[in-house]
């Protein structure tokens, strides 16, 4: 049995399970924000779903839980994340469509691009540190920016104001820096596709 044999987890980890269940409370979420006007509950629980992406890493590394289907499915649980929260966001009026559209253009890049180096036989990418670093800067202004508005397009208080102004610095600091990430991708793209197809016995 190989070294990574023995140190792989397998599926049934807590750190797998705290995934699934992070995924699982996206349906209540939507509910929360678009069937009700319970908004702060949705943005509360949102933080909430962004917060377990650190804390499943933590829980696979502190339990010696780490896994490759973990380190498969916590990227896309990242990516789905992202994507519903800002749509589901940018559709309560929570930012701008322009905002939402430049964000999901990079996540989606990264969608079919993990894709697509997969299909070639890539071997897999380990996730880069920044790039935790700027989904939790979005992740931590999506519920922001939802606490900021209101049901029924009701004015805004004075508080709500002021975070509203401190999330756009976060926000596109966040944004920024997920586009510099992408472009660090490329050289562990091109290696880890090199990787695999040498694996595989392809020139």
């Amino acid at each position: 049995m190989s070294t990574d044999a023995v140190l792989d987890a397998g599926w049934w980890t807590w750190a797998n399970l705290i995934t699934v269940v992070r995924l699982a409370l996206l349906p209540l979420f939507l509910g929360l924000l678009f069937t009700t006007d319970h908004r702060a509950e949705a943005a509360w629980l949102l933080a909430f779903l962004g917060a377990t992406d650190w804390i499943d890493g933590f829980v696979a590394r502190r339990l010696h839980q780490v896994s490759e289907v973990g380190k498969i499915i916590d990227p896309v649980a990242d990516r789905i994340l992202v994507i519903v929260g800002l749509l589901a966001v940018a559709a309560a009026g929570g930012v701008p469509w322009w905002f939402a559209l430049t964000t999901l253009a990079r996540e989606l890049i990264v969608s079919v691009l993990t894709l697509v180096l997969a299909a070639l036989g890539a071997a897999r990418i380990d996730v880069l540190w920044w790039g935790k670093v700027s989904t939790f800067a979005l992740m931590t202004t999506f519920p922001l920016f939802l606490l900021t508005t209101n049901p029924h397009h009701a004015a805004l208080a004075t508080w709500q104001h002021v975070i509203r102004d401190a999330c756009w610095v976060t926000a596109l600091a966040g944004l920024t820096l997920s586009w510099i990430v992408l472009a660090g991708y490329v050289r562990p793209a091109l290696d880890a596709l090199r990787t695999g197809r040498r694996g595989r016995g392809i020139l």
